[in-house]
């Protein structure tokens, strides 16, 4: 029965994110403030809840190899590389970094 609440809260939590801007923003916004400061909201949000992630991730207590994954990783997206071979890139310096280490 506990799941069934978990699941009406996050429901009714996304909801209201996503109703209350439609709610007090009627009119189209045209600062180039707030369309700036709303631009990069998304990004700010993904880094905030990855990069903990990225450096306890490893479960070793070691965050060298965390570490090494994520220098690869912004090293690989730096020269645009696709997705999947970012991440293959990442997780294989992690492991071999695990390896030595």
């Amino acid at each position: 029965m506990s799941i069934v609440i978990y699941v009406a809260v996050m429901a009714v939590v996304t909801y209201l994110i996503r109703m209350v801007p439609f709610t007090f923003f009627r009119k189209k916004i045209t600062s180039q403030f707030w369309l700036s400061f709303l631009h990069y909201i998304p990004y700010a949000v993904l880094s905030a809840m990855t990069f903990p992630a990225i450096f306890y991730s490893t479960g070793d207590g070691n965050t060298v190899t965390a570490v090494a994954g994520t220098i690869v990783a912004l090293a690989m997206a730096y020269f645009e590389l696709p997705l999947i071979a970012v991440a293959l890139g990442a997780s294989a310096a992690a492991f071999i970094t695990g390896l030595i280490i």
